[in-house]
C-alpha cells in the first residue's frame, strides 16, 4: 500500500520549511513553466503551485487544479478568489481519470504526487493523454533517502525510476535538477 497525504494535514503544504526549501515561483520556472502555457497541477493539494502558476501563465491561459479532494479543491477555490485570479479551474478527478479531455494542456506538473500513487505508469499515461504534442511534465517529488520531513522511505520512488517510467511511456526527458537537499525534479516533453 502507498503512503497518502492526509488533507488534515494540509497545513504542512504551506509552511516556513517548505516555503524554504520548494518555494513556489522560483520552482516553477526552473520547471520551464512560461506565460502562454495552459497547465494541469496534478494533484494540486491546496494550490501551493496553483495559484503562482496562474500568475506565470497570465490572465487569458488557464490552470486546471486537479485533486481527489473535495477539501483541497474548496481551498485552491479560497486562494485563487482571495489572489484575485480567474484563471485556476478546480477539477475533482479520480486517481486514474483527470477529467480533461485528450491533448488539452501544453504543462503538466506534479509534485509530491507520484509516489502516493499505487500504478504509477498507469498515472503517467493518463498525464500523457492531457498534453498536448510536445507538451511537458515536471515532476517533482523526494529523493528516496532518509530525511527529517516527508513519506517513509520505502513509499519514496528514485529519479531514476521516474526517469525510467517516464521514457518507457512515451516521453523525452530534457533536464533534470534537485531542488534543495530532499526533492528532485524531471522535465519532459512527450514524443
Amino acid at each position: 500500500m502507498v503512503h497518502k497525504f492526509n488533507p488534515a494535514n494540509k497545513k504542512k503544504l504551506d509552511d516556513p520549511w517548505r516555503r524554504e526549501n520548494l518555494p513556489p515561483i522560483p520552482t516553477l520556472e526552473k520547471l520551464g513553466l512560461i506565460s502562454g502555457d495552459t497547465m494541469a497541477d496534478l494533484g494540486c493539494g491546496i494550490g501551493y503551485f496553483t495559484i503562482p502558476a496562474a500568475e506565470i501563465v497570465r490572465e487569458s491561459y488557464k490552470v486546471f487544479a486537479l485533486d481527489t479532494s473535495e477539501e483541497m479543491l474548496a481551498e485552491v477555490e479560497k486562494r485563487a478568489v482571495l489572489a484575485g485570479l480567474s484563471n485556476v479551474v478546480t477539477v475533482k478527478t479520480e486517481e486514474y481519470d483527470l477529467m480533461l479531455p485528450n491533448e488539452s494542456v501544453s504543462f503538466a506538473l506534479m509534485v509530491n504526487v507520484l509516489h502516493e500513487i499505487e500504478n504509477k505508469e498507469k498515472f503517467l499515461q493518463e498525464a500523457h493523454r492531457l498534453l498536448k504534442s510536445t507538451g511537458k511534465i515536471a515532476v517533482v517529488d523526494w529523493e528516496k533517502k532518509l530525511t527529517e520531513f516527508g513519506p517513509p522511505i520505502d513509499h519514496r520512488i528514485s529519479i531514476d525510476e521516474v526517469r525510467d517510467m517516464l521514457e518507457r511511456i512515451g516521453y523525452k526527458l530534457i533536464k533534470d535538477m534537485q531542488l534543495a537537499e530532499v526533492f528532485y525534479g524531471l522535465v519532459a516533453v512527450k514524443k
